[in-house]
């Protein structure tokens, strides 16, 4: 029941969550007022009228505790009788003694009975304290004290009462005051709540609005200037957009570079074999231009595959990977065997130690192949390859790069060295960041230097014993 309310609320929209809180609130100070508030009034409006008649009581009992003579004829008890909110009278010998003109209420048969009753208890019950309560009759609800105290060696009850005159009028002022408070109080809490619910609606509605006209695909800025999380979110869905207008326009022009390199080779290869077709051998002899076509056709299959393993890569590194380690000495070994072919001149120095890189063996294998190729492009007389604990370097000694492409090195849809748009990095850098490496690269001394590494190095040596060796 709970869970099925909590889904309710969280489908309503935030200034429909608002006003039902605001509506619960609502219910709960009805509740709290009926049930708590209400009881401790009138809890407090009884303490008040025994108080008061108490303190009216007090003269009458120094009169009698004096030894004055007690009568209804007595001027001493008219003038401390005289009061126009409460009755007193003194019960002695089982009777009734009023000091003043009693209201006919207090004269009936069974109030009288009723009186008896309890100044009868309050002698037994030998106790030092006033008793006190109500009396209920078809004329209301009135209010008794009765205390015990002794005049000329004899003991005395002095009675007082009041009905609920002075009590309605009290307990009126009380709520009127209280109630007046918690609205006042309930008014500046819901203003509050307003205009906090309000300052967060407010801005969640623009980035809805600045979402659905980038959807759109319309130039529109965004500017809430908050430096809490909506503000960060704000911040954030800039910074995203930016990156994102930046990345569809190097694709644009990626697209347009590839497309270019593709129709190279391709019109090569056609205008290569229509002339061969036609017995012609464009570069000399049939052989040739055979080559010619077959080196095409190799830089062809190299870029769909480029292609192909750009949009495959995030998945192959994240499907069953989990526990997975590469011996990455395995790995070097076998890229340095494949590579050795490519140039004999480069020289191939390796320092590697035999440890275990997480992530799948042939990600690795394919992250470090495009390495190796950037750095047969460039390297003038050898490639060296040193890999540690969580630390992998491969160097050349090719040209230094420059500042700002050393920030971009790794971006997809970058444009590299001669207006290429090499994919193979952007590979590297997929791999890396999905097994939770850093990769770097940096200018050296004679050259440079590819770094893929762990900040926080975690020991994976026999790592199979642990998890599964790729």
């Amino acid at each position: 029941m709970v869970n099925k309310l909590s889904r309710s609320f969280k489908k309503l929209s935030l200034t429909q969550q608002v006003l039902m809180i605001i509506l619960l609130m609502l219910i709960f100070l009805a509740l709290f007022f009926t049930f708590f508030l209400n009881k401790n009034i009138e809890v407090t409006i009884s303490n008040q009228m025994y108080a008061m008649m108490d303190s009216r009581q007090k003269p009458i009992i120094g009169a009698l505790e004096a030894d004055e003579p007690a009568d209804f004829n007595n001027q001493l008890y008219k003038y401390l009788s005289t009061d126009s909110i409460q009755t007193n009278c003194i019960i002695r010998n089982d009777q009734v003694e009023y000091l003043t003109i009693p209201d006919s209420s207090f004269t009936t048969p069974e109030f009288t009975e009723f009186l008896l009753k309890k100044a009868q208890w309050l002698r037994n019950s030998k106790s030092d304290e006033a008793l006190y309560g109500t009396f209920d009759c078809d004329k209301g609800r009135y209010y008794y004290l009765l205390e015990e105290c002794e005049s000329q060696g004899k003991p005395v009850i002095v009675a007082s009462f009041m009905d609920d005159t002075y009590a309605a009028r009290f307990r009126a002022s009380l709520i009127d005051s209280n109630v007046y408070v918690m609205v006042v109080a309930f008014a500046l809490i819901l203003m509050i709540l307003m205009l906090w619910a309000f300052s967060i609606i407010h801005p969640l509605n623009q980035i809805r609005l600045y979402i659905s006209q980038i959807k759109q695909g319309k130039e529109v800025e965004l500017n809430i200037n908050r430096e809490d999380e909506i503000g960060d979110v704000a911040h954030e869905l800039i910074s995203m957009k930016e990156e994102l207008t930046k990345q569809e326009k190097s694709k644009e022009e990626m697209i347009h570079n590839i497309s270019h390199d593709l129709k190279t080779p391709i019109a090569t290869i056609k205008s290569y074999s229509e002339s061969i077709k036609d017995g012609i051998y464009p570069y000399g002899t049939l052989e040739k231009s055979v080559d010619v076509i077959l080196d095409n056709a190799q830089r062809l299959e190299d870029k769909v595959h480029n292609l192909l393993y750009l949009n495959r890569v995030e998945y192959l590194i994240t499907t069953d990977a989990e526990g997975v380690v590469t011996n990455m000495k395995d790995v070097v070994e076998q890229v340095v065997l494949n590579s050795a072919v490519i140039d004999p001149d480069i020289r191939l120095i390796t320092d590697v130690e035999e440890v275990f890189f997480d992530g799948l063996i042939e990600s690795w294998r394919v992250a470090i192949e495009n390495i190796m190729e950037n750095a047969f492009r460039y390297a003038k007389t050898y490639i060296k390859i040193v890999v540690r604990e969580d630390d992998l370097r491969i160097y050349n000694d090719g040209p230094k790069m420059p500042e700002d492409r050393i920030e971009t090195l790794f971006r997809p849809y970058e444009m590299g060295e001669g207006g290429r748009f090499g994919l193979g990095l952007s590979i590297v850098s997929k791999v890396t960041k999905a097994n939770n490496y850093i990769v770097k690269g940096f200018n050296t001394e004679d050259g440079v230097c590819f770094h893929i590494y762990r900040e926080h190095k975690v020991s994976k040596k026999h790592q199979n014993k642990r998890g599964r060796k790729a």
